[in-house]
């Protein structure tokens, strides 16, 4: 859809934009229904404030005035069966020093971070190993299951062994490339700016607000089916038996179904896509009475290990603040290489809610209401090599055809802004026609 609103700006009104989607409403990952009464987000539900393209984007759409950030409530580990503070001074979990996971691991994981600098290091400058195989020789094995995982699991539905260094904790990446001492040295060096503010933002009623301006500023024409053929030229087969043409492309698409689209016409980028890995993942949200006793934290990260089904729970009225007569939440379930939550029934679904929150907080939770969300192959695993593969990908594609989506530069909103903005300067040829 941002795709779509830059290609207006760029064409003109007089231009036709089709865009072409079987759901059953627009926006992709991005899902607002109403829960409890409330708009509710139900795929992605935040943005991260210090990247500019969401800021951005907002103001040119007059909707900056809608932006919320959070309450300043802060996440809570699950990890032995007990709830800790999310460690503080740490790049996505890696630790800057041996405080920073005192009582979340064992004292010879805190001994063995404590006495990392002094030993032997090298690095191999533009180096990308998976998160885990660095930081478990480094810091330990508790380390990563206890705060680097339950991060990385949020973000990516995957882990830190189906994460690179560079796309997990690029901070750190570049410090190391700059000739840090230690991975100590180089999560300092990499740490965030103190006092920054917010982190998370959201927006007042939804994403809905935003999807319904890029429509409406993107005059595009909605036809709800899916393209199954691509030729050159360019001719577009959908999956009811349209017949289509147009002047130029964009794939804003997984890339399990790039590969599928463009094996023929561009063989190199479907080889690098096709070794871009994806997860799938469910959202089940919960309105529950505004008494329900939860902490006053915005949610809840799990350790690799617990013997509970969801990876996070998000208390979304703490995390946001309280709009309505109940309290929202959700957790999420699902993980790389594991399907069994995305094929659960939604009866199975609520019950592993209804006693992972028994378990994390002692509550018995009676919801009002209940929602559902499936995300099959919604999570590119952004492993190590990564950006090589998206190189390879865009590098292999004919003129007229470009890509945008959450697998290509951030599975985060902001980076799928950007990349939406990218493939249209990679078209400006032929849309300048």
């Amino acid at each position: 859809m941002t795709a779509a609103y830059r290609l207006r700006a760029a064409v003109g009104a007089d231009a036709s934009i089709t865009l072409f989607d079987p759901a059953d409403k627009l926006g992709g990952v991005l899902r607002t229904e109403r829960v409890g009464g409330q708009p509710m987000d139900l795929g992605a539900e935040a943005f991260v404030l210090r990247r500019p393209e969401m800021p951005a984007l907002l103001a040119e759409l007059g909707l900056t005035d809608r932006e919320r950030v959070t309450t300043g409530a802060r996440p809570l580990i699950y990890s032995g069966q007990t709830l800790h503070p999310l460690p503080a001074e740490t790049v996505a979990g890696i630790p800057s020093s041996a405080a920073s996971l005192t009582g979340l691991v064992d004292d010879a994981t805190v001994a063995r971070i404590d006495a990392e600098p002094a030993r032997p290091f090298s690095w191999q400058p533009g180096g990308d190993p998976a998160v885990a195989e660095l930081v478990a020789d480094r810091f330990g094995e508790q380390t990563v299951a206890r705060s680097v995982d339950p991060l990385l699991g949020g973000v990516y539905a995957g882990s830190a062994a189906t994460i690179g260094l560079r796309a997990g904790a690029p901070s750190v990446a570049a410090a190391l490339d700059r000739g840090a001492a230690s991975l100590t040295d180089a999560v300092r060096r990499g740490l965030p700016p103190p006092g920054g503010g917010p982190v998370f933002g959201a927006l007042d009623g939804g994403y809905q607000v935003l999807l319904d301006e890029l429509a409406r500023r993107g005059r595009f024409r909605w036809v709800q089916a899916a393209v199954t053929g691509l030729e050159p030229g360019w001719e577009l087969h959908d999956e009811t038996g349209g017949h289509w043409h147009a002047d130029a492309v964009v794939l804003a698409i997984p890339a399990p179904r790039l590969v599928r689209l463009v094996a023929d016409l561009a063989p190199g980028s479907a080889a690098a896509a096709r070794r871009i890995g994806s997860a799938s993942s469910v959202v089940v949200a919960l309105a529950v009475p505004a008494d329900t006793a939860f902490p006053r934290n915005s949610g809840v990260l799990v350790a690799s290990g617990e013997p509970l089904h969801a990876k996070a729970i998000t208390l979304s009225s703490r995390k946001w603040g309280t709009r309505g007569s109940t309290q929202l939440l959700r957790l999420s379930f699902g993980r790389f290489g594991d399907d069994l939550a995305a094929t659960a029934a939604d009866d199975e679904l609520l019950a592993w809610s209804l006693d992972d929150l028994a378990a994390v907080f002692g509550l018995t939770v009676d919801p009002v209401e209940v929602r559902v969300q499936r995300w099959i192959d919604a999570m590119p695993q952004y492993g190590p090599g990564h950006a090589d593969l998206v190189a390879r990908v865009r590098a292999g594609l004919p003129p007229g055809l470009a890509v945008a989506g959450s697998y290509l530069d951030g599975i985060g909103v902001p980076a799928c802004i950007a990349a939406a903005g990218r493939a249209v300067e990679a078209l400006q040829a032929e849309v300048a026609r």
